[in-house]
This record gives structure tokens, sequence and C-alpha cells, in this order.
């Protein structure tokens, strides 16, 4: 498995919900909806869910061995970071420009 790539839809800053990312695998299947998420301590990756009709929330799309979910992961955060740094190193604009 070949992640492709990432793409950091949308960030959040007041919420434990921090961005909502899309992930493409071998330039052939998009996965959309996953989540960033802020824990207790540490971030972490959500993968997209719905809620069935007991209101469970179950996943729709999951990695199935460890090393996948560990790949989706590190893969997603470090494309996070890398997000949030750009972001931060823009300058922002003057109200005087």
């Amino acid at each position: 498995m070949n992640i492709t790539d990432i793409k950091i839809r949308r960030t959040y800053q007041d919420t434990r919900l921090r961005a909502l990312v899309s992930l493409t695998i071998d330039g052939e299947l998009a996965v959309h909806d996953i989540k960033v998420i802020e824990g207790p301590e540490r971030l972490f990756v959500a993968m997209p869910s719905r809620r069935d009709d007991n209101g469970v929330f179950r996943d729709i799309t999951h990695p199935i061995t460890t090393a996948a979910r560990r790949l989706i992961e590190d893969s997603i955060l470090e494309a996070y970071h890398e997000h949030i740094s750009r972001q931060q190193e823009q300058p922002e604009s003057s109200p005087d420009a």
C-alpha cells in the first residue's frame, strides 16, 4: 500500500477536532472525512464513521493491520504538522496594506 496523496481539507482551532483530511492510496482509492483529533495525551486519527440505527458510530473504512494503521496515522499526522507549520510561516496581512 502506497499513500500517494494527503489533503488537509479543513483545520479547526477551538475544538478537539483539529482537521478533516482526504487520503489517496495507490492513486486509485480515495478516503474522505478522516479526522485528526486532539486526545488527552496526543493527536490521533479517526477513520470516517456513521451512526447506525442504535446510535452507535461505526467506521465506514479502516485499516486491517497494525502496520497499515501506523502508516496511515503517521503519514496523516506528518502532513497535518507540515500544513500547520506552513500556515504559521505565512506573513499575516497588515490592516494598513
